[in-house]
């Protein structure tokens, strides 16, 4: 029965699914009678929290009665001075989630205009955008989770705000040329924005290479993500910045909500961007990871596919639901890609040395039996 309230929602909303997670770990520990579980699900870093941003987080506790900062413009300072780059072109947020939301809000009128990303993709860039009362159009990935530039720019027209695009990808960590997008970029209409989604980019090598930093430098449509989620380790703090065209970071700054990143938040992004060691220490753990876990599963049977993240996507030579569940009673949380419409692939996250070799163990019982 159709429950009278439902009149309040929006249409938009009603069939609304929420996002899906990965799974938790005291979730399993408690499922199944655990002791220990190592989570290799989400892309956080297998480190954890740089020590140094630990210690600035502790010496500023007493500060979490102070309203932040309306426009984080010293850690914007820093991010700018990191990058190279100007501070007032960067706008912060509540993780980048708050970024892609602003882009849609700000750029996209409801019921007239449609935004464009590949599908697979991150799930917030379909979400916000039906949540805006917009059109989302998808084009499928190319063989072997390539991106099909052609497919993608045939659901471009003049109504189309804005392109997404993940690169390094997820969750299949394909990742291209920053000269790829720039011939992406001169094909859109003069109307469309195209927001490069870097999430990942950190640990892709080189850098120079596939990251568009430089080239939106030199656009006046092309906006970049980053987070301080994955390389910086600051997942559960939720902050992430786009760097944008000065005049659409100026609309940004206008319609955000003033103190959507936190008095603690800032300070960690802060001391995380001067913290070289850790990051170092970080990108060289997950490069040697990340070569490991390929290298392993490969020997295991495995479809492995090449990634510049720091994770990996595979294909399992067994039902992939059911390695994923019993990897869950040993312990091993990592990522069923069901809910990208990939139910025979998994992704797992690159993990300590520790981790990897506990995942490849149990995966080579499992897929043994």
């Amino acid at each position: 029965m159709k429950n009278p309230l439902h009149g309040l929602i929006r249409s938009e909303v009603l069939e609304f699914e929420p996002y899906s997670p990965g799974l938790g770990i005291d979730e399993i520990k408690k499922k199944y009678g655990l002791d220990n579980v190592i989570k290799m699900a989400s892309n956080e870093n297998p480190l954890g929290v740089s020590p140094a941003v630990q210690e600035v987080i502790r010496e500023n506790a007493s500060l979490a009665f102070r309203y932040p900062s309306p426009g984080n413009h010293e850690l914007c300072s820093a991010i700018g001075n990191y990058l190279g780059i100007n501070p007032q072109r960067i706008v912060c947020g509540n993780g980048s989630d708050e970024i892609i939301d602003l882009l849609l809000r700000v750029t996209a009128v409801p019921g007239r205009d449609n935004i464009v990303a590949f599908k697979p993709c991150f799930s917030i860039y379909q979400l916000q955008s039906r949540l805006c009362g917009l059109e989302f159009r998808q084009s499928p990935l190319g063989p072997e989770f390539s991106f099909d530039w052609v497919s993608l720019l045939d659901l471009v027209d003049d109504r189309t705000r804005i392109v997404f695009l993940t690169n390094p990808d997820n969750p299949s960590g394909f990742t291209v040329s920053s000269g790829e997008i720039e011939n992406l970029y001169s094909k859109l209409p003069e109307s469309t924005v195209l927001v490069v989604d870097e999430a990942y980019i950190d640990f892709a090598s080189p850098l120079e290479k596939f990251s568009s930093l430089e080239p939106a430098m030199k656009s006046d449509r092309m906006v970049v993500l980053r987070t301080f989620s994955k390389m910086f380790g600051l997942a559960g703090l939720r902050l992430g910045f786009g760097v944008l065209p000065l005049f659409l970071a100026d609309y940004l700054r206008r319609v955000r909500l003033p103190f959507s990143v936190n008095i603690l938040a800032e300070k960690a992004g802060r001391a995380a961007l001067e913290d070289t060691l850790f990051r170092q220490t970080t990108l060289d753990m997950i490069i040697r990871g990340r070569s490991f876990l390929s290298r392993e599963l490969e020997a295991m049977g495995c479809q492995v596919f090449p990634s510049q993240a720091n994770f990996v996507m595979f294909r399992p030579p067994a039902d992939a639901g059911s390695v994923f569940e019993k990897l869950l009673t040993r312990g091993i949380i990592i990522r069923p890609l069901k809910s990208y419409c990939l139910p025979d692939y998994l992704r797992v996250s690159i993990g300590t040395e520790k981790e990897n070799m506990a995942l490849i163990s149990s995966l080579k019982v499992i897929l043994g039996e």
